[in-house]
């Protein structure tokens, strides 16, 4: 449960600017996605694969553009 304390001086708007940073950075809101419904371990398995694999080509991307930048 995220909780914060507001202070006597504080406006609506920076305490609830303050409470959506900490929600997202606790991952409450993507776990709430993920699980509103049933997700088959394959899929899950896919998609995690699938992820990875854009992870390292962006990887490779940078790798490819710092190294042309050298010459």
């Amino acid at each position: 449960m995220s909780e914060i304390i507001v202070g006597p001086t504080e406006s609506f708007d920076s305490a609830l600017r303050r409470f959506m940073k900490k929600v997202q950075l606790e991952g409450v809101l993507s776990e709430a996605k993920r699980r509103q419904s049933y997700e088959k371990p394959s899929d899950r398995l896919r998609r995690e694969k699938a992820r990875t694999i854009r992870k390292l080509m962006k990887k490779r991307i940078r790798a490819e553009a710092r190294s042309a930048s050298r010459r």
